[in-house]
């Protein structure tokens, strides 16, 4: 008989470098070799990831999107004499509705919300998900009774990314509306909601994303990737909604293009805009956005509680469903186009950007088409495999032609608009055979054709193998998009299974060629990478002149027992993005960063240029006030304590 190991009781995401940490720290300065480019002076580096703060219970379902937001950030600020860059580490919880009333109730050990491990997993009874449901409906009304420190208003726990808009550094997550987050100290500021934000003087407004009624709650839930215009300076978001129209769009102008020349300030360009043709509540995690039109993906991945009526989990991906793109000018929505194909998951786009005809009478620009890069799943194998699940047997009847190994690839999509008729993808291929994730590029190229894109991948040979385990990043890579995106619309690939270029990880690392379309830098044996981000060079030469910035962790830190040791450390590493094979600077941080989820590079602009603040959030010093000396308070506050030693 086999017996668990330590891992197996705790689960492999919460195991490892995967394991939440509970210090947080003030900014102090780190040691570091090399030398750091004068390109980071005065701006920050922040990744944002779910680090649970409720983790007593060894056995509970886990799921790597699970966990209180943890913000860690290096700071990179001019000191001394010479003026020269003092790296400066700093971490620090957001303090969500969810994360204070987590720690100011001593008897929950487990986190407040179910994990998506319990929604996704096909063996999860209905009982126990109504269960888990009912709990966190049980806490959130207790939290508004007296003897609460605060009441929960908003469920999200802000984990997953982070953009700056405006004036505000904003972490979000699906289940609500953005967090802003003071820089460089990662203090918590308050919501946001597209009007107003709390914690900001004057915070007045409209009633923002949510709008009013008794569906704003749910109608205020942002997506977790917002995109900012580098050039208009809007912000773009979408809701998803368990309700029809199911999602709903947003853009907010920055304060400089919505203030009248008489000083008053109108409303943001519009809020809750509903986007036709979604048949069902979806999984919706990103989206894409060029200079002119929006493209949302209607995916076979349901995330919905009806669900559990069918006899299915809340989330579940249907193999034989249909992948569905609705691409729509920026402005109207309701003119949404939608484009289908084979069944996939895409949680992530890369960029998009227009495809320009000129009309040879007139002069007139036309919008042809509009492409997107894409990080492309064959299947949804990745959520379970975050949750350490096996993913379901498929028994539905997949054509054979329609069959396709475990992969996640950077895709290639051309949306043809020219016709009114029919709505086409011209193109949908792999640029590479290789697994590419967490994409990133210029910032400045965003939304316009961008040649480079950085992204993340693993060695192994298939991205099947890699889903085995937990999932750990062992390789950076860039693509140059424009090369291989004119390879394969000179010799087509396959449609949809095809790829330009066929090598593995290793062929590519093993290349003499320097002017190879595909580089990798490749982590030494047993270090670990996280999502990178692209840092430009000041009066850089080129597109991809300039710096990749990445936590990374070597693991021979792990004990036998596949636990960190106690004064395990990760790095900050500096990267040169042009070619690849450099690492500038590495710098050594006080404690690990766990593996996370999504990062941001904040500029001394940035940093410089942020809105005012009344007010931060801060924990409650003591318990909320009552008449302690009443038998009929102290009964309440037994009755209570009762109550939440019995949902802990």
């Amino acid at each position: 008989m086999r017996l668990k190991s330590h891992v197996d009781c705790k689960g492999r995401y919460l195991s490892g470098n995967f394991a939440p940490i509970q210090r947080v720290q003030p900014l102090v300065a780190c040691p570091y070799t090399g030398t750091i480019p004068f390109d980071l002076a005065g701006g920050e580096y922040v990744r944002n990831g779910g680090n649970p703060v409720a983790n007593e219970t060894l056995g509970r379902d886990a799921h790597w999107f699970d966990g209180d937001g943890m913000l860690t950030g290096v700071a990179f600020p001019l000191g001394g004499e010479k003026g020269e860059i003092r790296p400066r580490f700093v971490n620090q919880y957001i303090l969500t509705d969810v994360f204070i009333s987590t720690v100011t109730s001593p008897a929950i050990t487990t986190p407040l919300l179910p994990s998506i491990a319990t929604l996704v997993n096909p063996l999860s009874s209905l009982v126990t998900i109504f269960l888990r449901i009912l709990r966190t409906l049980l806490l959130v009304f207790l939290s508004h009774l007296p003897g609460s420190r605060r009441g929960i208003k908003k469920i999200s726990v802000a984990n997953t990314a982070l953009v700056y808009h405006d004036g505000r550094a904003l972490a979000t997550c699906e289940s609500g509306p953005p967090m802003r987050i003071a820089l460089p100290n990662l203090e918590t500021v308050g919501w946001y909601n597209g009007e107003k934000c709390e914690g900001e003087p004057c915070a007045v407004g409209g009633p923002g994303f949510g709008g009013k009624g008794p569906l704003s709650f749910f109608r205020e839930w942002t997506t977790a990737h917002p995109r900012v215009d580098p050039k208009t300076k809007e912000l773009l978001l979408f809701h998803s909604t368990f309700v029809p129209p199911y999602v709903h769009y947003s853009i907010v102008s920055p304060l400089d293009v919505r203030t009248a020349s008489d000083g008053s300030s109108s409303s943001s360009r519009f809020h809750n805009a509903a986007v036709p043709g979604i048949r069902s509540a979806k999984m919706m995690h990103d989206f894409g956005v060029s200079k002119s039109h929006t493209m949302i993906m209607d995916l076979p991945l349901s995330l919905d509680p009806l669900n559990l009526a069918k006899n299915k989990p809340v989330v579940a991906y249907d193999p034989t469903g249909r992948s569905r793109f609705g691409v729509f000018p920026r402005y109207n929505p309701e003119k949404v186009r939608w484009f289908e194909t084979r069944a996939c998951c895409i949680f992530h786009t890369a960029n998009s950007w227009d495809s320009v005809t000129v009309d040879s009478t007139t002069g007139r620009e036309h919008i042809e088409s509009v492409n997107t890069l894409a990080c492309r799943l064959t299947s949804a194998s990745l959520v379970f495999s975050a949750g350490a699940l096996a993913a379901p047997v498929v028994t539905e009847a997949v054509p054979d032609h329609e069959r396709e190994e475990e992969q996640c690839r950077l895709y290639y999509y051309n949306f043809c608009l020219g016709s009114q008729d029919r709505s086409e993808i011209r193109h949908q291929w792999a640029l590479s055979a290789i697994p590419f994730e967490f994409p990133s590029l210029r910032d400045s190229s965003s939304m316009s054709f961008a040649k480079y894109v950085y992204g993340c991948s693993v060695s192994d040979s298939s991205f099947g193998a890699a889903l085995g385990r937990a999932v750990k990043m062992n390789a950076l890579v860039k693509m140059d998009v424009e090369v291989l995106v004119e390879q394969g619309k000179s010799d087509p690939p396959t449609a949809i299974s095809g790829c330009v270029d066929k090598r593995k990880v290793d062929e590519i690392v093993n290349s003499k060629n320097a002017d190879d379309p595909i580089k990798v830098f490749k982590m030494p044996e047993g270090w670990y990478a996280q999502e990178c981000s692209f840092i430009a060079r000041q009066n850089g030469i080129s597109e991809d002149d300039g710096w990749l910035l990445s936590y990374v962790f070597d693991e021979s830190q792990l004990q036998h027992d596949g636990e960190c040791q106690p004064g395990a450390r990760s790095e900050l590493w500096i990267i040169n993005a042009k070619s690849m094979d450099e690492v500038v600077a590495k710098i050594q941080l006080p404690q690990r960063v766990p593996y996370g989820l999504h990062g941001n590079w904040f500029s001394k602009e940035d940093v410089q240029n942020q809105r005012p603040i009344e007010r931060l959030r801060s924990l409650p010093s003591g318990e909320k006030a009552g008449p302690t000396s009443s038998l009929l308070w102290q009964a309440w506050m037994a009755v209570r304590r009762a109550v939440e030693i019995s949902l802990a």
